[in-house]
């Protein structure tokens, strides 16, 4: 285990030709080269070229370093955040440490942020989370993230090491499995959006609550068999969490177990019965909340946007979705005939799904498969159940969708974890709660 603070490499932008920021003060670029102001970087066949906003040329280099010698800030122009999701759009963003500009082998700009970890995670639980929440939320987020970079950086050197590619797929006769597990970046070592960890710089950082939150738990991970957690978290679980071997590899972990996210025990998930009554009636849990001024206090704004998280409705007319499942799967299901769930999880969310088509049919999983799919960007979860309406024919004309949850579900309950908080519970109960088994240490 680690005995020092690590300092990481972020990737911000990616896939762009040009990038435009400002540099908040001076920064160091070569051997007594120093930059501050406006600037673009465009890629040229073998170089990149930095202009300042006349086009005059500052600097041409394959990779080019801005060293920040007078800590101060930078930001970048034009940022995609939540790539691929329902809330995705770009805005600017201002980032603490140094900035790496890299050319890719494609012609492409790599936008990097080289910051320590402890100043990436007041970033980190401030843009997951308002940083107006409850201090004692901020602070069990904080271990969490913490937990989770770090046993991600050990877990990547080894899966480097084995040669094992974070997209696994399992494909046989009527059957497509996969998960995502981490990102494959090869000149960072985390993304700055929700495929990782959402990371805005310091332009979501609005009180001293994360800043506070990080320093009174600096350096405190969260421990099980002498191990960092891969500590995972989501939005928010539907009431009852899910097991990691649902979401990712078939591999259970013994603190990301289903639990129930309520003062009073749910049973879990055993049947499509007991799912469908779950899924379709409100039982009591701690993300069970649509008290707007809560919501407005725990979430950042454009989260807010989305209020039907815990229980959640989407009506498909069959032709709208089998355009969306060609489009998504690369499959043509030809007349979609029938959905049938074959495998769900403790917490309702489905693991493999039988899709039923006049020219095919398909068993898909596991769990984000599912939702990338039915939706044009990504269903909420997979703990849903389908009513069809049928023409007299028997040919369905409509699927409703009737689900649970915001996310995959698995370990900390994020709004979960904030309505615990302000019902006064404190951060060790918080993460204790989400992470059975699991101790805290202090490492740096």
């Amino acid at each position: 285990m680690i005995n020092s603070e690590p300092v990481i490499k972020v990737g911000v932008i990616e896939g762009r030709r040009e990038v435009r920021g400002q540099l908040n003060g001076k920064f160091l670029l070569a051997r007594n080269l120093f930059y501050a102001g406006e600037f673009h970087v465009q890629a040229g066949e073998r170089a990149l070229v930095l202009k300042n906003p006349s086009g005059e040329e500052i600097l041409r280099a394959g990779e080019i370093h801005c060293q920040n010698v007078s800590h101060a800030t930078f930001a970048l122009q034009e940022v995609a955040i939540g790539i691929a999701f329902h809330w995705e759009r770009k805005e600017e963003q201002t980032f603490q440490g140094d900035l790496r500009l890299v050319l890719r082998g494609d012609g492409t700009i790599a936008a990097i942020n080289e910051i320590a970890v402890e100043d990436y995670l007041a970033s980190v639980i401030s843009s997951e989370m308002s940083a107006t929440a409850p201090l004692e939320l901020l602070k069990a987020h904080a271990i969490t993230s913490r937990s989770w970079l770090v046993a991600m950086l050990e877990r990547e050197k080894k899966e480097k090491q084995r040669g094992r590619p974070s997209q696994r797929t399992l494909q046989k006769e009527g059957e497509l499995i996969r998960w995502y597990d981490r990102e494959d970046h090869d000149l960072f070592e985390v993304c700055a959006d929700d495929h990782c960890q959402r990371y805005q710089g310091v332009t979501k950082i609005i009180s001293t609550a994360a800043a506070e939150a990080v320093r009174a738990t600096r350096g405190v991970f969260l421990i099980y068999e002498n191990e960092i957690c891969d500590a995972r978290f989501s939005k928010a679980c539907g009431g009852l969490s899910e097991n990691f071997e649902n979401a990712w590899e078939d591999a259970p972990v013994p603190y990301l177990q289903s639990i129930s996210d309520a003062e009073s025990r749910h049973a879990p998930i055993q049947s499509e019965a007991q799912a469908e009554h779950w899924i379709l009636t409100q039982p009591e849990a701690f993300c069970n909340t649509t008290d707007g001024d809560v919501l407005r206090q725990i979430l950042p704004a454009f989260d807010q946007e989305t209020t039907d998280f815990y229980r959640w409705t989407i009506t498909y007319g069959r032709e709208e979705l089998e355009e969306i499942l060609r489009k998504k799967s690369g499959f043509d299901f030809g007349t979609l005939l029938d959905f049938a769930p074959l495998q769900r999880g403790p917490s309702g969310r489905i693991i493999k799904l039988k899709i039923v088509g006049s020219k095919q049919t398909l068993v898909v999983g596991k769990e984000l498969e599912i939702r990338r799919w039915l939706s044009p960007s990504h269903l909420f979860s997979s703990a849903f159940v389908i009513k069809t309406t049928r023409a007299a024919n028997g040919i369905p004309t409509q699927f409703i969708l009737h689900g649970a949850g915001w996310g995959h579900g698995v370990g900390l309950c994020q709004i979960g974890a904030a309505v615990m908080a302000l019902k006064g519970y404190r951060a060790e109960e918080i993460v204790g709660h989400y992470f059975r088994g699991a101790q805290l240490q202090q490492l740096y």
